[in-house]
């Protein structure tokens, strides 16, 4: 029996040994028994495949020269599979030729070990890898988790980066929100952002907490806030280059135009037109929120006049102001 070495980490982790030889595996295949892995054995890389995408083993040690399908077709194969494409893989190779062994790396090996076998080599480079995976899972977990909570709380966000504008992760709401306000997938930033975070880039430099970006759509509104730099111990002090969070919030003004509604008998597009010119919008600006001309806008707004009995713009936008806050504070 092989005693375990000090740095291997069994922790029921599961093995996939593949190779079209039995012979030359079963000392190692007892050794992984022995120290508490749990082992898989394949003959052929069909076989492998099938193994690997049955059991989702931590760690493959793979035979680089097997009849059909060989260990560096079978590496690719579970590179190209994003479900696989984390395990480690380590190839057991006879070949010690340097193009062999590149070929091996290249394949999506992280590490080789040379027939015959020394199964107390191998759990030591095993183990190395393990963990490293481990750790990269728990981070990635953690990444995630963190991101959920933030969704969790109705704040989506997404990371940009500042060199080309490319969009390079969000949370599954920011999809949501920037599909629906703004039409895109990314890795495109919408343009709006886009100009918004370089305009505002020299602020942010200076830890200066810029204005926030609002994008109105009807009754919704989805505001964008800069956060922070990403990796700034990459960038130098004077440098706007890395990539910057942004957090996102949408709200929605609807309880607002249904107060307009109820208090001065509006139509909805009526109390619409009336809710943006309080917010101090232009009638194109207004237009362009609602999906409409700039001349439907305004013949919404003489119909509005009429009702409130104000002759102004300003008079009318006053009533409304009063009348929306009113209602908040009845909510509060």
């Amino acid at each position: 029996m092989h005693p375990a070495p000090l740095n291997a980490d069994p922790d029921d982790a599961v093995v996939l040994l593949v190779d079209d030889m039995p012979d030359n595996i079963a000392p190692l295949h007892d050794a992984l028994d022995a120290a508490g892995y749990t082992v898989l054995v394949a003959l052929d890389g069909q076989s492998a495949l099938a193994r690997a995408a049955q059991a989702r083993p931590d760690v493959i040690l793979l035979d680089a020269l097997m009849p059909g399908i060989d260990g560096f077709e079978v590496a690719r194969r579970l590179k190209a599979d994003p479900e696989l494409a984390q395990i480690p893989i380590l190839f057991m190779t006879g070949l010690t030729e340097t193009e062999h062994l590149v070929k091996a790396l290249a394949a999506g090996g992280v590490d080789y070990v040379t027939k015959p076998v020394k199964p107390l080599e191998v759990m030591a480079r095993m183990g190395v890898h393990l963990r490293a995976a481990r750790q990269a899972r728990l981070g990635a977990l953690e990444r995630q988790q963190a991101r959920n909570a933030l969704d969790a709380f109705g704040y989506a966000t997404i990371t940009v980066r500042a060199r080309d504008g490319r969009l390079m992760w969000q949370t599954p709401l920011a999809r949501e929100l920037l599909r629906r306000h703004c039409g895109t997938e990314s890795p495109v930033t919408p343009e709006p952002v886009l100009q918004w975070l370089r305009r505002h880039l020299p602020e942010a430099q200076r830890q200066l907490e810029p204005p926030r970006l609002h994008l109105d759509q009807g009754p919704s509104r989805l505001t964008f806030r800069l956060h922070r730099r990403l990796g700034e111990e990459e960038c130098s002090d004077d440098s706007p280059e890395g990539e910057w969070l942004i957090v996102m919030e949408e709200s929605s003004d609807g309880s607002a135009i249904e107060a307009l509604v109820s208090a001065f008998g509006l139509t909805a597009r009526e109390a619409e037109v009336l809710y943006w010119v309080a917010q101090g919008k232009i009638n194109r600006d207004i237009a362009d929120i609602l999906g409409a001309s700039p001349a439907t806008v305004k013949k919404h707004l003489e119909r509005i006049h009429g009702k409130l009995g104000v002759e102004t713009r300003t008079a009318a936008a006053a009533m409304a102001v009063n009348r929306v806050r009113a209602l908040q504070r009845f909510d509060t």
